[in-house]
């Protein structure tokens, strides 16, 4: 599709009104545009977060731009490594060894064998049908001590089967082998960023003389594999679920997932859930709600009547949050998001029902490159795509929901709402940043 920018470009396709949105994908597939609002984590910053493994990344070298600048910003590039596909490749069929012998080299050079290697094959793999069977059996054979990850780092897949971000939280934890089970050990997985020990989820599990493991706490790869002794997991984030159910299946550990959420039912029943699992007596959180509802208010009488814009990267419902906001009060004026989940489809019908006028921005159509879209007047943004599409300086800076959870975690928010609409932040320095508060891996 083609654009002339010199003229005024309008909005058609790129927003719509909620009430006029289609559920679960408001806006047609096409040409994207890619916003410079990189807080989001991509597979180098997960793969990271497995102490002492060793990444190597097998495709065209135009491919390779992006996962190498990723290791760079984030100081890792002594455990990275890329081995580039060319077109002699291609036309020799040779892809099997071009892995066999770049992972031998690559290996044979390291001043120490990492315990794990996670090797990230491509489009092309699947394009030429490579045996990638062949390719681990053969180099398990010749490292033995070395323990191998197939990842994948192909866009192709991602209208059909499980996201890339889905299969990336699976494969985190695919080594994991099964152990003798510790009824007093409980696992989070699938997030990248720790929960706030403040959290009801956090007390629950320590108040109860229970040890919590996850990922972004572990320092050692001992202490990752370790993880697979818990007796559970729990997720909260939608694209951890399949990990969860893979663990289940392969160590026997129980999957709960208790979504991340902002209504205060579903929240309660969350944490209830958790509870009656640990064989503790059902709670009604009272006094949290009544701590979230008056932090709310709090904010309400900073922010007032402005305009809030929230995008999808921020927390994993932005209906959900746009809900409770409403509900109490504020000006939600727009939603950043190209599509849905089925999670949010409650809110959304509420919010059509009750907040009509809300608009729907597309965040990856052509047009919004070019698209006049800032906000006039003094607003708000949660989000970094939020800020970056508004012009807001008024920014709430989290991504996956920042570590928040529960009641604890919707007064957190509220607190970094009020805060974020009083001090300005440097929009263009932040988004620029990768992985958002990656450093807590490494």
């Amino acid at each position: 599709m083609l654009i002339n920018v010199s003229g005024h470009v309008d909005e058609a396709g790129t927003c719509t009104l909620i009430k006029d949105a289609a559920f679960p994908e408001p806006f047609v597939s096409g040409l994207q545009y890619n916003a410079p609002a990189r807080g989001v984590w991509n597979i180098v910053h997960v793969g990271m977060l497995i102490p002492k493994s060793h990444q190597i990344y097998v495709c065209a070298a135009n491919c390779l731009r992006g996962v190498v600048l990723t290791a760079a910003e984030m100081g890792t590039l002594d455990r990275f490594s890329t081995i580039a596909v060319q077109e002699n490749n291609v036309l020799e069929g040779d892809m099997e060894e071009l892995i066999i012998e770049g992972v031998s080299d690559i290996l044979n050079k390291l001043p120490q064998k990492p315990p794990a290697v996670l090797i990230f094959t491509a489009c092309i793999h699947y394009f030429m049908g490579c045996d990638l069977e062949l390719v681990y059996t053969e180099l398990r054979k010749r490292y033995p001590d070395v323990t191998f990850m197939d990842c994948y780092m192909d866009p192709i897949m991602r209208k059909s089967g499980l996201t890339p971000d889905e299969k990336m939280k699976r494969q985190l934890y695919s080594i994991l082998q099964p152990m003798e089970i510790n009824k007093k050990s409980i696992n989070i997985i699938g997030n990248n960023i720790p929960t706030d020990e403040s959290s009801e989820l956090i007390r629950i599990i320590r108040e109860n003389g229970y040890e919590l493991k996850d990922i972004t706490f572990c320092k050692t790869y001992d202490e990752y594999l370790n993880m697979a002794e818990s007796c559970a997991n729990i997720s909260y984030l939608p694209v951890a679920i399949p990990g969860g159910d893979y663990l289940q299946d392969k160590l026997g550990q129980k999957h709960l997932h208790l979504p991340l959420c902002y209504g205060f039912d579903e929240i309660t029943k969350n944490l209830n859930t958790l509870r009656e699992y640990l064989g503790l007596p059902k709670k009604e959180y009272a006094d949290e709600k009544s701590a979230a509802l008056n932090a709310l208010k709090e904010a309400k009488k900073v922010i007032g009547g402005s305009k809030i814009s929230i995008d999808y990267t921020s927390v994993p419902r932005p209906c959900g949050l746009a809900r409770l906001l409403v509900e109490n009060g504020f000006n939600v004026d727009r939603l950043y998001a190209d599509s849905f989940t089925k999670w949010d489809k409650t809110d959304f019908d509420w919010l059509v029902k009750n907040k009509p006028d809300i608009k729907v921005y597309a965040t990856v159509h052509a047009k919004m490159g070019v698209l006049d879209r800032k906000c006039s007047e003094k607003s708000l943004a949660i989000g970094q795509k939020a800020a970056y599409f508004t012009g807001s300086e008024y920014f709430v800076n989290i991504v996956e929901g920042g570590g928040m959870y529960g009641f604890d975690g919707i007064a957190r928010l509220a607190g970094l709402m009020k805060e974020a609409f009083t001090c300005p932040k440097d929009v263009r320095k932040l988004i620029q940043i990768k992985g958002w508060r990656c450093g807590c891996c490494l």
